[in-house]
């Protein structure tokens, strides 16, 4: 197996996708590498407090299946990455059969190939009347347009249809446990001064009822958690970069007083 002789493990948090999990499954077990092998090496789901039967149809496909009961995208993510410690790239896709498994292809070569974090642009691919709702695509653009003001680069979009590899993931310590893991992990690269790219994807209606945008509360919340990761990041680096002036500053100042008694 493997993808250019690197591992691949893929994460798949999900929350009541009984109507869908199965389909996302069976389309990342029939991708092929080079060789004509299963390009996904492992498949972690992480079960974040279904009542349906998520879980179940998830183990009779052989995938390895965790379970984190309490609420939250990142912690469903950062539970399923205690799964992924031997794989070189992973790649992140939702429960939801919005995304079609074969163009993660572009996603996984691109960091196959040296990119750090390659993301799955729905705002460059077609997306299916319906998918996305105007409160998804106002708090989208509104998170990409502050990305663009405060770090000066330009994203197209948060998507959850992602790779990375291994090593980048390490070095950005991921820390959310709810709505703001994808901005995070943008934010972070940006600041990281990695190489991140987008590629386009297409987008289609979800089966089943979302957790998020289904929801007043849950699209509120969402809202709050990415604003916030985005007041707490910009807020870090502006403390660090003062903290860095001042002993700057401090050491520039004994040399001089040192030379000039």
């Amino acid at each position: 197996m493997t993808y250019q002789n690197q591992q691949v493990a893929c994460i798949i948090p999900a929350r009541d996708e009984a109507k869908s999990i199965g389909f996302v499954i069976k389309g990342l077990q029939q991708l092929k590498n080079e060789a004509g092998h299963s390009l996904i090496d492992k498949i972690v789901v992480c079960d974040n407090g279904s009542v349906d039967e998520t879980a179940s149809i998830a183990q009779a496909l052989n995938v390895r299946v965790i379970s984190q009961p309490q609420p939250g995208y990142g912690i469903a993510c950062l539970t399923a990455l205690t799964q992924t410690t031997n794989a070189d790239i992973v790649l992140f896709i939702d429960g939801d059969n919005a995304f079609r498994a074969e163009q993660a292809i572009l996603l996984i070569n691109s960091v196959a190939n040296g990119i750090d974090l390659a993301i799955g642009s729905r705002a460059l691919g077609s997306i299916e009347q319906g998918a996305l709702t105007p409160p998804q695509r106002f708090g989208n653009w509104l998170a990409c347009y502050l990305i663009q003001w405060f770090w000066k680069r330009t994203v197209s979009d948060l998507g959850p249809f992602r790779a990375i590899s291994q090593e980048a993931l390490k070095k950005l310590a991921m820390e959310d446990k709810s709505f703001g893991w994808t901005i995070e992990m943008q934010i972070k690269a940006i600041q990281k001064g990695m190489m991140v790219v987008e590629h386009p994807v297409d987008t289609y209606c979800r089966l089943g009822h979302s957790k998020i945008s289904g929801t007043v509360k849950g699209t509120i919340g969402a809202g709050v958690g990415i604003l916030s990761i985005i007041a707490k990041l910009r807020w870090r680096q502006f403390r660090n970069n003062s903290a860095s002036s001042s002993r700057s500053f401090s050491s520039y100042s004994g040399t001089t007083q040192g030379r000039n008694p």
